[in-house]
This record gives C-alpha cells, structure tokens and sequence, in this order.
C-alpha cells in the first residue's frame, strides 16, 4: 500500500478509544437487556424505544434521541434520516421489533454511519425470545 493509499484508508479505532467504545456498548447492551427481561418480546418498537431511553436515564447514560442527519445528492440537501440513538456521542443505537431482520436495517446503520463519522452502531431487534440472538454490532 502506497502512502496515499494509506491516507484515504478508515482510521482504526485505538486501543483506549476502543476500550472506551466497548464500555459504552456493553452498558448499552445491557439496558437493552433490561428491558426485554422486563417487557418480554411481542410489542411495537416504539415501546422498546421508550423503555429503553428510561433505562439509559437511570443508568446515567448521555444520549441524544431522533438525531436529524442530512442526506445528500451532488451537493444538494434531499432530506434528513433520523437516527433512534445517538449515546455517548459515539456510538449509533438503532431499535427494531421485528419479526425478520432485513437487511436493509444493517445497510440503514452503514449509512449513518458513513455519514456521521461515527465507527459503532449497535441495531437491537427486541422480537426475539433471547436478546442477544437480536443484537447485530456494526463497525466500520
């Protein structure tokens, strides 16, 4: 690999960032878990969405919530993509209650991703009977 090649490669996550990265998804994971313990699988994703911003209050978590990112063409402004979660300014939290996870959904988080600069996305589909058969961990 030639030295410009090297430069327009993605930067790897370094050893504290990523352990830092793994901390926040780990919590995260587990709020995640908390809820479905709770609520149980079956319910629209809008209520996993609630009770999971619950857990992330009590657990001290800082995230933001429907953050608006700009999609464009050739310059121009088409429209904004909304993301669920954004936690810890770091790591990208796309929620799901679906019976089929398409995968569509993993390409959704690609994109925002790509387009946020951000390197970790976490897409948790609460429809399933054990939790962590429905956590996919994105990195770019």
């Amino acid at each position: 690999m030639t030295r410009g090649e090297e430069i327009n490669q993605p930067q790897r996550l370094g050893g504290s960032e990523l352990h830092e990265i793994n901390l926040i998804t780990h919590r995260v994971i587990g709020c995640a878990i908390a809820v479905h313990r709770a609520l149980g699988l079956g319910l629209l994703e809008g209520t996993y969405d609630s009770a999971l911003r619950i857990e992330l209050d009590d657990q001290g978590i800082r995230y933001a919530r429907l953050v608006l990112v700009p999609a464009y063409y050739k310059g121009r402004l088409l429209g904004q993509y909304r993301m669920d979660f954004l936690v810890e300014d770091r790591v990208i939290v796309e929620v799901k209650s679906v019976a089929v996870v398409l995968p569509i959904f993993e390409a959704q988080l690609h994109t925002y991703l790509r387009v946020t600069a951000k390197r970790i996305g976490l897409l948790i589909n609460f429809n399933t009977p054990v939790l962590k058969d429905g956590i996919t961990r994105v990195i770019l």
